[in-house]
C-alpha cells in the first residue's frame, strides 16, 4: 500500500502526472466531492459509501475517526478502506513544516516586542518566517521593493521595511487597513527613531511602507502599481480605489501616473493568505509584468476561487489556471473547494470530548435541515449559512489554547498537539455526562434550542406543527454515522489542496525555462493550516 508521497513537481511534466493521478483517483467518489454533510440525513449521504466501510467505522472510536484526514489508518480496518485513505495521502502534499533555518542559510529573525505588538502567536510565527524568506528571495534578485498583496494591517509590510529595510507597497483593499498601517507604522517608526537617538549612533532615514487603496481585479492592477513608486498617494488611491476593471485601471494610469518616478529597477511580489483568486492575480502579475523577478504567494479560501465552469464572463478564473489542468476538464465546485479548505493536522489534536461535540453539531445542523427542508423549503434556494453558529467562538477557544500549548508546553512525543478544546456553553452538559447513553434527553434539548436560534437567525417564524421529536428521533437513528462520513470525506480535503496548488505551480512552470518555481511548507501546519508557499524567481540570462 502507498504510505508516503511518491510524486515530485520538480518539472511540469512530473507536476502534471502528479495532478494525473490525483484526477483519476478521486474521479469514483465524486459522490464525497459534490455532497455537503448538512444534507446528511435529509439525503442518507451514509448510503453512497462501501456499507463495509461504514459498519467497521461507525463504532470506531472518536479519536481514530479524527486520525483518517490526517493519514492513519487501524490494522483491523477493510483493506479497501486502508488502501483509499493511505493512497489519499500519498497523492498529497507532505505539510510537515521546512527547517528554514538551514534553507539557504535563511537566519528567522525574533520580531521585538514593538513590531510584534497586536499579532497574536499565529500571526507572529506567520510573518516571522515568510518576511525572512521574502527578504532572502528579495537578495537572490536583486530587489529593494516588495509589493505585499492584500497587506490587512501591514504586519508582513512593517516587518519586511523596519526589520529588512526593504522599500514596501501595502496593498489593500479596505481603507481602513491603510489607516491602520500608516498609524502603526508611524508608531514604529518613532520608537526606532528615539533607540537610535538614546544610543546615540547615526540617525538613518527609516523605510515606511506606502500604502495603497486598491481593489485588485485582475494582473492589470498589481502591474500599474508595480510599475512605479507612489509619490502622489492620494490621487493614486482616488482612482486606484474605484471598483473598475483591469483594462479601466491600465488606461487611468496612462493619464495619472506618467508624473510619478519610476520604482527600483526589480522588485518582489508577496502576499500572506491572500484570499481566494488575489493569490492566482499575484502568480499572474508575476509572469507579465518585466519588473517583477520573484513572487512569494502563501494563499487560502480556496471556496472563493472563481472557476472556469461557473457563469463568468471573464475567462482568467481563479482555477484551474494551468493549460494542463484545463486541458483534463477538471471541476471542482464550491463544495469541494471549501473541502479543500480542511485542517487535518487540528482535527487530529482533539480530544475524544472535542471530536464528540464536533460530530454532534454536525448532527444538530445536519437535523435542522430536515426541519428547514419539510417546513421552510424556499429557504434552502438561498444556501443559509445557520450551520456556522458556534463555530467561531469554539474555533476561537481552540487557536487560544493550540498557541498557548505550542508556546508553553510544546507538541507532545508524538507531535501532536495537546490541547483540550473547551466548546461554547451550549454543550457543557454534555461533557459532564457519564454516557452518551445518558445524555439523551440532554442532546434532544440542545437540538431543539439550536433550532430555535436557527430560526431567529434567518428570522423565520416557530410554526407550531413543527415536530422536533420526530426530526431528532429520525435523525439520531443514523448519528452514529456522520463521524464516520465526515471523517472519509475530510480525507480527500488535503488531496484537493494538493491539486489546487499543483494547478498553481503549473501554470508557472508552463512558463518556461526562465524561471524556476517551488512549493514549500513554511509554517506550522497545526497552527497555520495554509502553509504552503509558491515561490517563483526569473532566472538572470
Amino acid at each position: 500500500m502507498a504510505e508516503k508521497c511518491k510524486y515530485s513537481c520538480k518539472t511540469a511534466s512530473e507536476t502534471l502526472e502528479w495532478i494525473h493521478a490525483i484526477i483519476h483517483y478521486i474521479s469514483p467518489y465524486r459522490y464525497f466531492l459534490d455532497a455537503h454533510v448538512v444534507n446528511f440525513f435529509k439525503d442518507r449521504l451514509w448510503e453512497a459509501v462501501d456499507k463495509e466501510w461504514m459498519h467497521c467505522l461507525r463504532k470506531e472510536p472518536v479519536q481514530n475517526l479524527l486520525r483518517i484526514p490526517s493519514g492513519v489508518v487501524q490494522g483491523h480496518w477493510p483493506v479497501s478502506l486502508k488502501e483509499f485513505i493511505l493512497t489519499l495521502k500519498s497523492l498529497s502534499l507532505p505539510r510537515e513544516q521546512t527547517d528554514l533555518q538551514e534553507f539557504s542559510g535563511m537566519h528567522i529573525a525574533s520580531l521585538s516586542n514593538v513590531l510584534a505588538q497586536g499579532m497574536n502567536h499565529k500571526k507572529k510565527h506567520e510573518v516571522e518566517a515568510l518576511a525572512a524568506l521574502v527578504g532572502l528571495v528579495a537578495t537572490q534578485v536583486g530587489a529593494r521593493t516588495v509589493v505585499d498583496v492584500g497587506a490587512g494591517q501591514g504586519y508582513l509590510a512593517q516587518v519586511l521595511a523596519f526589520e529588512y529595510q526593504l522599500s514596501v507597497i501595502a496593498i489593500d483593499a479596505c481603507s481602513h487597513h491603510g489607516k491602520i498601517t500608516d498609524a502603526r507604522a508611524e508608531r514604529i517608526r518613532k520608537h526606532y527613531a528615539a533607540k537610535m537617538r538614546k544610543n546615540g549612533s547615526e540617525l538613518r532615514e527609516i523605510s515606511m511602507p506606502k500604502t495603497v487603496t486598491c481593489r485588485v481585479l485582475s494582473s492589470d492592477t498589481l502591474k500599474t502599481l508595480s510599475n512605479f513608486r507612489e509619490e502622489n498617494d492620494d490621487a493614486a488611491n482616488q482612482h486606484l480605489s474605484r471598483k473598475s476593471s483591469g483594462s479601466q485601471l491600465s488606461r487611468l494610469a496612462e493619464n495619472i501616473l506618467p508624473s510619478l518616478s519610476y520604482s527600483d529597477s526589480s522588485l518582489v511580489i508577496a502576499g500572506l493568505h491572500a484570499c481566494g483568486d488575489l493569490s492566482v492575480t499575484m502568480l499572474r502579475t508575476f509572469l507579465e509584468c518585466d519588473k517583477a523577478k520573484a513572487v512569494i504567494s502563501v494563499g487560502c479560501c480556496y471556496n472563493l476561487l472563481s472557476e472556469e465552469a461557473s457563469d463568468m464572463v471573464d475567462s482568467c478564473c481563479g482555477f484551474p489556471v494551468s493549460q494542463g489542468v484545463k486541458s483534463a476538464g477538471v471541476v471542482l465546485y464550491k463544495n469541494a473547494r471549501d473541502l479543500a479548505c480542511q485542517s487535518a493536522d487540528r482535527w487530529r489534536g482533539l480530544d475524544e470530548h472535542a471530536g464528540l461535540h464536533n460530530f454532534e453539531l454536525h448532527a444538530f445542523r445536519a437535523a435542522f435541515q430536515m426541519v428547514l427542508f419539510r417546513h421552510y423549503p424556499h429557504i434552502l434556494q438561498e444556501s443559509p449559512t445557520i450551520g456556522r453558529q458556534g463555530k467561531a467562538l469554539r474555533r476561537q477557544q481552540h487557536q487560544r489554547i493550540l498557541e498557548s500549548n505550542l508556546h508553553y508546553r510544546g507538541p507532545s512525543e508524538s507531535g501532536e498537539p495537546r490541547e483540550s478544546v473547551a466548546f461554547f456553553h451550549e454543550y457543557s452538559s454534555i461533557q459532564n455526562s457519564k454516557s452518551r447513553e445518558s445524555s439523551t434527553v440532554d442532546r434532544y434539548s440542545l437540538f431543539v434550542k439550536f433550532c430555535e436560534s436557527g430560526l431567529g437567525r434567518l428570522h423565520l417564524p416557530c410554526l407550531e406543527d413543527i415536530d422536533y421529536s420526530a426530526v431528532w428521533r429520525e435523525s439520531e437513528s443514523y448519528a452514529e454515522l456522520i463521524g464516520p462520513y465526515w471523517s472519509l470525506r475530510a480525507a480527500l480535503g488535503p488531496v484537493l489542496e494538493t491539486l489546487v496548488l499543483l494547478d498553481r505551480l503549473l501554470l508557472l512552470q508552463e512558463y518556461g525555462n526562465d524561471l524556476e518555481a517551488s512549493l514549500l511548507p513554511i509554517f506550522s501546519p497545526v497552527l497555520s493550516p495554509r502553509n504552503m508557499a509558491i515561490i517563483a524567481k526569473k532566472i538572470r540570462k
